[in-house]
């Protein structure tokens, strides 16, 4: 690392003026705060002076090198200052001190801070050097002596930067890749935040994002061989065998929205550990020690990313049924009457059929990998037909999940000759077996009988209670607007569609839209309390509201979240908790405003999303101050 790219026009003063050390100590932690590298500066400066404290750095010759290694600290930097008159920096051969260079490193930046100190403390050895220095003119000379001196002094490692420069311009020095479980918002806010971070930082970063179209921008196997580290920052199972013997940060997609300097330090840095992917393993535990709960909530979010294509489409097409249909041929068979109902319900039923079977699977598929799918499959496909539902899907992928890895171990005592026979055979054969017996005689009779109870429960709500429970999904959908919070009141209006629930459903879309359409709005009617830029962003919001993507609401409610999240809580409650009492119902489970017409009492329904919009817009901006110009 040369010592100019450390060095901003911004840390360099020609015309230092300080009383003593305690001041020129002041002035310098000033210089190199104009940098922007800074994250407390009180803090920067106490580790400072504790490293005075050890011994002085006026290291004579009139030059003093104060540095510090400190968390404070964002990016390596050095400031520089030249002080004619010269300071008594309490130097260890009793010199005045007129040539100052405070070094700069953050904590987990290895020995950057020594490489400096030992590259300035040999070019600064030459008099003539230190002299020109002193009687630069402005900061372009200054640095131009610098570099010109560092090169002459280290020619060999010069030419071995040029030469790794030339090697490794062909590929990103930081490989990321970001998903989410509905792979439509999360997924490029990630992708984006890295994106403008590494720009920012000055490092090449490339970004393959798992979106709900499939991979994009996907990293090749030379870019991950040259890489010095990956990021991982999903929500939901990738490709991870080909990172095998790499350094991998593995993380959730929101750090990659709200942590991405911290992320691209580390991965900058090589402060990762070695990846080792085993057969079935994820082994993000090892990177991050992640919680159980981590753990569970990436499984399941695995199983609704893949499940979420068939429930769309298919409760869509079930929905324009319903809405194409003539009620008045035969009430008992609505939804059916007609030949382009009865086509549309079949097809759409078709799918929707899939949603269990593809739960469980894809669950059980994260937990143990591929051998794990059938089992799951078929869990699923049993708690569908056997009435447990949406609950007895889930219990069953995760019993698929670790009934093959119970298989896995058991079985590796067989000889290393039948390890073909193992993925095809022995995995599915006695994976299909045991979830069979125990979905049958264990899960599928108390939990569909805890199935009916609830069915009953909701039909039996007054619409005191009613109201309440659709105040406390709309209010979930904006507490973390993409987060396990959101995602549980979503897969509850999921789950409700097939037990006949349609006004859970209805209640959590019109939450769900509400935070970016109270932003969007409190933009536009309020432009005082927001900046230029914000105004701008707030205008996308009218579409990502009206397209039922909640995510749109997370940028404003990272910049400011004691107001943004409440405003919008309270919109998304009040959404939630009309639409319940309106009682309107939605057989679709997605769509925003192009789903509306399937909407029963789409009226009513609108008002309740229009008037949770205008509370939350109103809220937001009795919160937010105006901005002063």
């Amino acid at each position: 690392m040369r010592i100019v790219d450390l060095i901003n026009k911004k840390s360099i003063s020609l015309s230092l003026k300080a009383k003593d050390k305690q001041d020129a100590i002041e002035q310098l932690v000033d210089l190199v705060n104009n940098s922007g590298n800074l994250n407390d500066r009180l803090e920067y400066k106490e580790a400072i002076i504790a490293r005075e404290n050890q011994s002085t750095t006026g290291i004579g010759e009139g030059i003093a090198i104060p540095h510090a290694k400190t968390k404070s600290v964002k990016n390596a930097c050095l400031a520089a200052a030249v002080c004619k008159k010269g300071v008594d920096y309490e130097s260890f051969d009793g010199s005045l001190s007129h040539l100052f260079f405070m070094i700069a490193a953050p904590e987990g930046a290895n020995n950057t801070h020594l490489e400096v100190l030992s590259r300035l403390s040999t070019i600064l050895m030459d008099e003539e050097f230190r002299t020109k220095l002193i009687n630069a003119q402005n900061e372009d000379e200054f640095l131009n002596l610098i570099d010109y001196k560092e090169k002459e002094k280290f020619p060999e490692q010069e030419k071995e930067e040029v030469l790794d420069k030339n090697k490794s311009s062909n590929y990103p020095n930081v490989l990321a890749v970001t998903a989410c479980p509905t792979g439509i918002a999360h997924t490029f806010m990630a992708a984006e935040s890295l994106n403008k971070q590494a720009e920012k930082m000055g490092v090449s970063i490339k970004v393959e994002t798992n979106g709900s179209s499939g991979a994009k921008n996907i990293l090749t196997k030379e870019e991950i061989e040259n890489a010095t580290a990956i990021i991982v920052a999903a929500d939901k199972k990738v490709d991870m065998a080909r990172f095998n013997g790499k350094k991998v940060i593995i993380t959730k997609v929101a750090n990659g929205i709200h942590k991405s300097e911290e992320l691209i330090t580390k991965a900058v840095n090589g402060d990762a550990p070695l990846y080792n992917h085993g057969e079935g393993a994820d082994s993000s535990e090892e990177v991050e020690n992640e919680t159980t709960f981590r753990k569970v909530y990436k499984h399941l979010m695995n199983g609704v990313s893949n499940m979420l294509p068939f429930v769309v489409s298919g409760g869509i097409l079930i929905a324009l049924a319903f809405l194409l249909d003539d009620y008045s041929i035969n009430p008992e068979t609505f939804g059916s009457n007609t030949p382009i109902a009865a086509f549309l319900k079949s097809i759409g039923g078709v799918s929707f059929g899939f949603m269990l079977p593809v739960l469980a699977g894809y669950i059980a598929y994260s937990i143990a990998d591929r051998p794990a799918l059938v089992v799951g499959f078929v869990g699923g496909a049993l708690a569908s037909t056997g009435e447990s539902g949406f609950l007895g899907a889930l219990l069953a992928g995760f019993l698929a999940g670790y009934l093959v890895l119970g298989l896995k171990k058991a079985f590796s005592v067989l000889p290393d000759s039948l390890d073909g026979i193992k993925p095809i055979l022995l995995y599915p054969l006695f994976g299909t077996l045991l979830i069979g017996i125990i979905m049958t005689f264990v899960v599928i009779p108390p939990v569909a009988a805890l199935n009916m109870g609830i069915t009953n429960l909701l039909n039996g709500l007054g619409t005191s209670s009613k109201l309440v429970l659709g105040l406390v999904l709309g209010g979930m959908m904006a507490i973390d607007m993409g987060g396990p919070i959101n995602k549980a009141a979503y897969v509850f209006g999921v789950a409700s569609l097939q037990s006949g629930q349609y006004e859970i459903m209805a209640a959590v879309m019109a939450g769900g839209m509400v935070p970016p359409l109270a932003i969007a709005l409190a933009t536009t009617f309020f432009k005082n309390r927001f900046t230029k830029e914000e105004q701008e962003s707030g205008k996308v919001n009218y579409v990502m509201g009206l397209s039922f993507i909640t995510e749109g609401a997370i940028p404003f409610a990272a910049a400011d979240p004691l107001k943004v999240i409440p405003a919008c809580v309270l919109g998304s409650a009040t959404a939630g908790a009309l639409s319940m009492m309106f009682n309107a119902t939605l057989r679709a489970p997605h769509g925003g405003i192009f789903v509306v017409p399937v909407v029963g009492n789409p009226i009513a329904y609108l008002g309740a999303i229009i008037a949770g919009s205008l509370v939350g817009m109103i809220v937001l901006a009795l919160l937010k101050k105006p901005i002063e110009k």
